[in-house]
């Protein structure tokens, strides 16, 4: 088989964080708690009825713009994209054509590869049709009306997994600017592709587009699928038609839905109920303020996590992916470095906390949090407390099994954590002479061991260790177990 290029570029779709509708004041719930719930005669395209624009969600979209690094017009316009379908109420839809709020812009992959993004606009998302019965669809308005915000982007991918890395990043940015929630699981966020497949040199294969493609694994699936099903039929000889199919979650493969030999034709016009908008008028948009106020976006959070504490890239996904997660920890930290200076420890103890904060928290902490179903604003452990127990870790005054307990616990009910340690007995004893105490005590009721281990039987120390763990225990108190391996040692040599 010879090579073949893979020639990707993406429709995004994302529905915005508004209270209201695109064009008017009925409430934006796109699921709804019945059919039909939210909707008005604006939304349903009542004679008479004149649309006005929502300028949040035109501050939104100018949100994403700067936050990719595109181009954020001056004059931008709204135009009618002309189509019948059932569940459009107006028979047309209220989009952008010529003059988008958003030209340009990029997102750099993990791999340094940059894709282009051709253009952001803003439109009005269509109904949803159910089809109960054979022969019948019933039409939810609901979603008619959400503020919509499409992204396109210029054919520069050329894998399924650069799609899906692209998609997860652009995800990750409309959270971050509260664009949108971007759920795909809920229809927030969908994906659309458009894939061609060609002989490496050769020009751009027939395009075939993918349309509403709901997961991340249905990215990499659909794509994967469209390819190999290209490179099949080139090799037989067959012509690849240009249509436009639809991805099949359970069979895991693409289906043709209708075919697209011209482009289609919506005869768009501006929209002649909606004034032009401008940027930076008065009373209107002010870029630079919107600008002003965009947060740490997530590949500068993901290289700062990087250099700042350590993390390596998995890491520092893992806490990019859920930004309560990153303040979380950030807070933790703040809080530890404060309890090991107040412990009045050593630069060598400062490092080894921030190496344990990190350790505990994406393996224990995330991974209690996980089996207990919980998100991170309503765990019961603080970042604080969390940090104590870091604190109380590199001052030995725990041990890493002590640790876990008291993790736990934490994680469960939250409380003191000095507090439970002292009720559990999880506090490792300080005091050299109350060991040394025990130890001259199980000296005596272990007698025969003790005496195999001076005459030079390493194997018995551990026993011996257990032994005085046990009798601390039995004291309501713990005891480090390497300390107690130097004191028995030391008793050796005696």
């Amino acid at each position: 088989m010879s090579e073949y290029k893979l020639t990707v570029g993406l429709e995004i779709h994302a529905e915005l964080n508004t209270n209201s509708k695109m064009f008017c004041d009925s409430p934006n719930h796109p699921a709804g708690d019945a059919p039909n719930q939210f909707i008005c005669p604006v939304c349903m395209a009542h004679p008479g009825t004149l649309p006005v624009i929502n300028m949040a969600a035109v501050e939104h979209v100018v949100r994403v713009g700067l936050a990719i690094g595109g181009t954020i017009n001056e004059y931008t316009q709204f135009d009618r994209k002309n189509y019948f379908y059932p569940d459009l109420p107006k028979g047309y839809q209220i989009s952008q054509y010529k003059h988008p709020i958003v030209s340009g812009g990029s997102i750099t992959l993990k791999s340094g590869k940059v894709i282009r993004v051709t253009r952001v606009h803003l439109e009005e998302d269509t109904g949803r049709l159910s089809h109960a019965d054979a022969g019948t669809s019933l039409v939810d308005f609901n979603r008619a009306g959400v503020p919509l915000m499409e992204l396109v982007t210029e054919p520069d991918i050329s894998s399924a997994e650069e799609a899906r890395e692209f998609a997860e990043e652009l995800q990750l940015i409309l959270r971050y600017v509260g664009a949108s929630h971007a759920r795909m699981e809920m229809g927030e966020m969908r994906v659309e592709a458009n894939i061609s497949v060609a002989p490496e040199g050769a020009p751009l294969g027939t395009k075939v587009e993918v349309k509403n493609i709901n997961s991340f694994r249905s990215v990499d699936g659909a794509i994967a699928y469209e390819y190999n099903r290209h490179v099949a039929a080139i090799e037989a000889g067959s012509a690849i038609v240009q249509e436009t199919r639809g991805w099949d979650e359970i069979k895991n493969l693409t289906y043709s839905q209708r075919i697209k030999e011209d482009a289609h034709d919506y005869r768009y016009f501006p929209e002649p109920d909606l004034p032009p908008l401008r940027m930076n008028v008065p009373g209107g948009i002010q870029v630079a303020e919107v600008e002003k106020q965009l947060p740490e976006l997530p590949r500068a959070k993901r290289e700062r996590l990087m250099k700042e504490y350590g993390f390596d890239k998995t890491g520092a996904d893992t806490l990019v992916r859920d930004r309560a997660l990153a303040n979380y920890f950030e807070q933790a930290d703040s809080d530890l470095q404060a309890w090991l200076t107040a412990e009045k420890l050593d630069d060598v103890a400062k490092e080894r906390g921030k190496k344990l904060l990190k350790n505990y928290l994406l393996s224990d902490v995330v991974g209690l949090m996980t089996a207990q179903g919980k998100e991170w604003d309503h765990i019961p452990m603080t970042p604080e407390n969390y940090a104590e127990l870091i604190a109380m870790l590199v001052a030995d005054k725990i041990s890493s099994r002590g640790a876990k307990d008291l993790l736990t616990e934490l994680m469960t009910n939250g409380g003191d954590p000095s507090q439970i340690v002292s009720e559990k007995g999880l506090l490792q004893v300080s005091d050299n002479t109350l060991l040394v105490n025990v130890i001259s005590e199980v000296k005596v009721s272990e007698a025969s061991a003790f005496e195999q281990f001076k005459n030079g039987n390493d194997s018995t120390l551990q026993y011996l260790v257990g032994m005085t763990m046990k009798a601390v225990k039995a004291k309501g108190q713990s005891a480090n177990p390497q300390k107690l391996q130097e004191l028995w040692k030391q008793e050796r040599a005696n």
